[in-house]
């Protein structure tokens, strides 16, 4: 059978046997993979290798975390030196359930209603990641050969910092262009990125409460200052450079004012029989897809310390500065990297016209309002894109829910795309440049 026969033949069954691909996110919907209190994906991921063995995959489960490992597989490609590598890449955990007396379905039972399938992760992002996986699995049983490699990555902590991207990064993995297969509606798209920061002010003396009057009236003689007070007048220089980004700095894709400093946490104090020596606030920022965390965070900490030089004692005593982390669970920091979309790259080209070929439309393209994995891949230099099922609306909703319809459209999709992707020969170094 040609190979143009077999695509088709697999995206025919990817409609004729569609109760296969909702038997599969049933399936991975009862594994309570709930971050926080996160550590508990190691049965679905044990599931989620199972099933790519199963289509032809090389697979490699390790920890992250101790009960919380990735899967990284790959599928070798029959020519793999010199032909297009693709990496496809998903998140098993899922948001927390809250109070599951407001669900009127069972949060980790799937339910097929009026062309929906509500459970926990429907939308974000097991939807995706069942789709995904049965594109695979019509595809090796289509026979289709792929030429290049296929790479799956089914990652953990997304939920709570991306640890589980994050890692592959620092172990090496890297492919000629990556898919993100997280809440889009079914929209090619970039996003900003985020970081979270905690910024302290701290006094070297302890003052006891009866104390305040000779810190703060005249002749009283002493040093002193509250950390309290001090943090305010820091937060009130937050929200002069957060006004001056908004008319300074934007990005198509964006609202006006999108790059936000927000002062989401404040702890500060001991006891009310004391003078306030430490206080501590933790700011989340937004920022535009042409800026990294890096330079974003300098340019507060820059803006903080000239405010503190403008305050006798914060000069003495500046603000110290704390930046990201790899886990909101154990770090109580995170970082998102933002993503540029290169619309001129061949694999921002290629998945336009799979999408159109098998939809009969051209996708939408824009920017996530939110943020996923997709950014630490495009920061290790993989041309990546998010490409997903379900609408960012229905994401960690009570009741979570995806069309029925676009699961199997994204499944119809990923198999003309890989097929053809994995099947491109690698360009010479120049014309490979020039695609950067």
């Amino acid at each position: 059978m040609k190979t143009q026969d077999s695509i088709a033949l697999a995206q025919r069954q990817a409609e004729e046997r569609q109760d296969e691909l909702f038997a599969l996110l049933a399936e991975l919907v009862a594994f309570p993979t709930v971050s926080p209190p996160a550590r508990n994906t190691s049965e679905a991921q044990q599931f989620i290798a199972r099933y790519l063995q199963a289509c032809g995959f090389e697979t490699e489960l390790w920890e992250v975390y101790p009960g919380d490992p990735n899967v990284t597989a790959v599928r070798p490609g029959t020519r793999r030196e010199a032909y297009r590598s693709l990496l496809l890449n998903g998140h098993v955990d899922v948001a927390e359930v809250g109070d599951d007396r407001q669900w009127r379905r069972n949060p980790f039972k799937l339910a097929l209603e009026n062309g929906r399938a509500y459970g926990r992760g429907t939308a974000d992002m097991k939807g995706g990641l069942a789709a995904l996986l049965f594109a695979v699995k019509l595809l090796t049983e289509a026979g289709v050969e792929l030429k290049g490699d296929l790479l799956f990555q089914s990652v953990i902590g997304e939920e709570a910092g991306e640890a589980g991207t994050r890692a592959c990064i620092e172990r090496g993995c890297s492919a000629d262009f990556a898919v993100v297969a997280d809440t889009s509606a079914l929209a090619i798209q970039g996003q900003g990125g985020v970081i979270t920061g905690w910024v302290t002010v701290e006094s070297p003396v302890t003052w006891h409460d009866g104390m305040r009057r000779r810190l703060i009236h005249a002749g009283g003689g002493e040093f002193g200052a509250s950390a309290i007070e001090k943090m305010a007048k820091l937060i009130g220089a937050l929200q002069e450079l957060e006004r001056h980004w908004a008319v300074t700095k934007s990005y198509p894709g964006f609202a006006p004012g999108s790059n936000t400093i927000n002062p989401a946490v404040i702890e500060g104090g001991r006891h009310a029989a004391f003078v306030a020596d430490r206080c501590a606030l933790w700011i989340t920022v937004h920022f535009y897809p042409n800026e990294d965390y890096e330079t974003v965070a300098a340019e507060i900490e820059e803006h903080l310390l000239r405010a503190a030089l403008a305050d006798p004692w914060l000069r003495e005593h500046p603000p110290a500065f704390r930046w990201g982390g790899r886990s909101m669970l154990e770090e109580r920091g995170e970082i998102f990297p933002a993503l540029e979309l290169n619309t001129e790259h061949d694999g921002f080209k290629a998945l336009l016209a799979s999408h159109e070929a098998a939809l009969g439309s051209a996708p939408e393209v824009g920017m996530s309002p939110s943020v996923t994995d997709a950014g630490w891949l495009g920061r290790a230099g993989i041309p990546t894109v998010i490409y997903g099922p379900g609408r960012l609306e229905q994401a960690h909703a009570v009741d979570e829910s995806v069309d029925m319809r676009e699961l199997v459209d994204y499944a119809k999709v990923m198999i003309g795309f890989i097929a053809d992707w994995c099947n491109r020969p690698k360009p010479a170094c120049g014309e490979e440049m020039n695609a950067k």
